[in-house]
């Protein structure tokens, strides 16, 4: 099967050796994002509501640039550095995903790169 990268200005560049998405056949498999406003390269403003607003806005770029959207997306994985913020987190989330509810994994961690509250990733299929 062949393997396309998926890369849009509408998000954050990556900020290491990996791509912002790679889709196989039907599957697109995100990187984790985090709250980086793609126009600066640098963390929005705010707290753990905001962070995460912004991360589904970079995700649904990527999604959009492959042609699919947050209604193909059948698996999340959210980290976040306290479980504090996992109310205000599932709140923002609860909003982009109240139609389809994909499978979702939460883990807690102790540091995010560039020091967000909140990084997510996920499979689409469409």
């Amino acid at each position: 099967m062949e393997k396309e990268i998926i890369s849009t200005d509408e998000a954050p560049e990556a900020i290491g050796p990996y791509s912002q998405a790679v889709k196989v056949g039907f599957f697109v498999f995100t990187a984790g994002q985090i709250a980086l406003d793609p126009s600066t390269q640098k963390m929005v403003k705010g707290g753990i509501k905001e962070q995460t607003e912004k991360v589904i806005k970079n995700l649904t770029a990527i999604l959009k640039k492959a042609e699919y959207s947050l209604e193909d997306v059948v698996k999340a994985e959210v980290f976040l550095t306290t479980l504090e913020d996992f109310p205000d987190m599932n709140e923002v989330y609860a909003n982009y995903f109240s139609h389809t509810k994909p499978a979702r994994t939460t883990i807690i961690v102790k540091n995010l790169p560039k020091g967000a509250l909140v990084e997510i990733s996920v499979i689409a299929v469409g």
